[in-house]
């Protein structure tokens, strides 16, 4: 694989950093802000359900909710979660600056994300990692799943061999569907069954590749 590849692209949350505590910090605003009573969404439940789709987040935790006020709590808590995000960032997982200059010297760089839209670019605002990327793309600007998503950067990108690095099932389910070898972050949220490669840590991609 080492040999053969010219791209890597990588899921956000669970792979590159930890967002779980600042996006926690939204929720706990946005519960102030409705006038219906939701539970407490805590860092743990955040890292249970990064990766899904951003839209799909409400009927799966807010059941309860009618439509119209899970619309409201979407509407809302993306807003706090976009101003916690830009104001706090998350933390970087260790070596992920130096890892990201090492592979970038060598080979494309891309990140696919299942978050709102503005988010990516706020993760490469806060901690200035721009320069790394050559593009990237999330259901919230597209609506697509991640699987989609993944296959429009390859297309638009003309990527002859790329891997898919990233810390859940859904990450694993995505690649599969797009025909993208798949590189598990087992440092992140979630153990996923299947992959290529397995990393202890962001800095082991400095000597698979």
């Amino acid at each position: 694989m080492t040999n053969q590849i010219d791209s890597i692209i990588f899921d956000l949350d669970g792979t590159l950093w930890d967002a779980a505590e600042t996006v926690a910090k939204a929720w706990r605003a946005a519960r102030k802000k409705v006038d219906f009573q939701i539970q407490e969404i805590t860092p743990d439940k955040v890292r249970s359900i990064a990766g899904t789709q951003h839209n799909l987040i409400f009927p799966m935790l807010f059941p309860q909710l009618s439509p119209a006020q899970q619309q409201e709590l979407m509407e809302i808590s993306a807003k706090e979660e976009m101003r916690s995000i830009q104001e706090n960032g998350g933390d970087l997982y260790e070596g992920l600056e130096e890892t990201l200059e090492y592979l970038h010297g060598k080979y494309r760089l891309f990140i696919v994300s299942n978050c709102q839209d503005g988010y990516i670019e706020a993760f490469l605002a806060r901690h200035d990692l721009g320069r790394y990327f050559g593009d990237f793309e999330c259901s919230g600007r597209t609506g697509n799943s991640k699987a989609i998503n993944l296959k429009d950067i390859v297309e638009r990108n003309n990527l002859q061999a790329p891997v898919y690095v990233g810390d859940t099932p859904g990450d694993l389910e995505a690649a599969q569907k797009a025909g993208v070898p798949f590189i598990h972050a087992s440092y992140g949220y979630r153990e996923v069954s299947e992959f290529e490669h397995r990393l202890e840590r962001i800095s082991d991609l400095t000597t698979l590749f």
